[in-house]
């Protein structure tokens, strides 16, 4: 689809929209607290920047932090200033959460207006974002659309969604604010890109893409691909994120793996492996669980070829970069469709690892 006229947006100097490649982010997991007691001042800000830590090695470019109390606020300003990439606050509830992260740092605010309270909060909010130059992600859940719009739809449509999405953006166009990222997360595939269809061509906003509580992480991913792939194939979402129960470095590693496939973005190497058959005479599987560890810290994009059958492995693994074709207890190793050498089973991932980290530092 055609990008002329869509809007972009600046997030802590990321850019957002308008034709940018696709900006991948997560959200962090860990509790902001440490006590179920409300009053006591969060005590995880250390753990919270060690998972910004290991997100950002994963290749998340952007990370959005809860804020659930005011008393975590300072929190927050922590998680700020030692971030290398910039943190979105996550605001629920209280307009005053929002306009402290703003104070604090936020490169960016997500709310839902319908749960933050009247519309004199909202313009304060707008207000104090547009001064700072900070974007405001509108985002309504499926799950919690406004009274009046359930009265009015009986359930959360597609019509729903975005007749909700359309009074909130029109709310802050009103405002004078139209520095904005939308979205609109459903936990169904084929409803959200109906909607997200629909936010395309009604809004030149960017449009941040997602598939809400989506499932554990082997089950999320599929259908967080299945909702995703088709409308980031038309051109259509700006960033991204996949949302797992599981570790956030699962939700980034998925996200690069989508984009990577859809030959949209490229980031460290790309491995192919045999599913392996009955004609499978080498150990497959556990060859390429070491092979993907052992390039874990390489960020080139290269292909990678772990194959074990007769059949296609030698063709395959001459197509890749680099890649092993197993035998019975061997395998053959090769660099861009040539033969490096043939060694037992043993010796076949150091040898492929060295010969790439070799090739990589020359």
């Amino acid at each position: 689809m055609n990008v002329t006229n869509r809007l972009s947006v600046n997030v802590g100097g990321v850019k957002i929209g308008a034709g940018a490649p696709v900006v991948i982010q997560t959200m962090t997991k860990t509790r902001t607290r440490n006590t179920s007691t409300r009053n006591t001042p969060a005590r995880n800000t250390s753990a919270i920047i060690d998972e910004v830590a290991r997100i950002t090695e994963a290749g998340a470019e952007l990370v959005r932090v809860a804020i659930p109390e005011e008393t975590d606020l300072p929190v927050f300003a922590e998680i700020v200033k030692s971030s290398p990439i910039p943190v979105i606050a996550d605001v629920h509830f209280n307009p005053r959460i929002a306009l402290g992260a703003i104070e604090q740092g936020a490169a960016k605010l997500r709310i839902n207006p319908g749960n933050i309270g009247s519309t004199n909060n909202l313009k304060e909010i707008a207000s104090k974002a547009k001064e700072r130059k900070i974007p405001i992600r509108i985002g309504v859940n499926s799950g919690s659309l406004p009274t009046y719009i359930l009265e009015r739809f009986t359930h959360p449509t597609t019509d729903a969604i975005v007749t909700t999405l359309s009074d909130y953006v029109k709310m802050f166009e009103d405002f004078g604010f139209t520095d904005l990222v939308v979205s609109a997360k459903t936990s169904d595939a084929r409803r959200t890109i109906e909607v997200y269809r629909a936010l395309f061509e009604k809004f030149p906003y960017p449009l941040h893409l997602g598939v809400t509580e989506a499932g554990l992480p082997f089950e999320g991913a599929i259908r967080s691909t299945a909702a995703m792939a088709p409308l980031l194939l038309d051109g259509i979402g700006d960033t991204i994120r996949i949302s797992l129960a599981g570790p956030a470095e699962q939700e980034v590693e998925a996200c690069w793996e989508l984009l990577s496939s859809l030959g949209l973005r490229t980031r460290g190497p790309k491995l192919i492996v045999c599913p392996t058959c009955g004609r499978t005479e080498i150990d497959v599987i556990e060859l390429a669980r070491k092979v993907k560890n052992r390039l874990k810290e390489i960020k080139q994009p290269i292909t990678v070829a772990v194959m074990g059958c007769v059949v296609n492995g030698p063709g395959e693994a001459r197509e890749a970069d680099y890649g092993i074709a197993g035998g019975k207890g061997k395998g053959a190793i090769f660099r861009k469709g040539v033969v490096v050498k043939s060694i037992p089973e043993g010796e076949l991932v150091d040898e492929l690892v060295g010969l790439i980290e070799r090739d990589l530092t020359q």
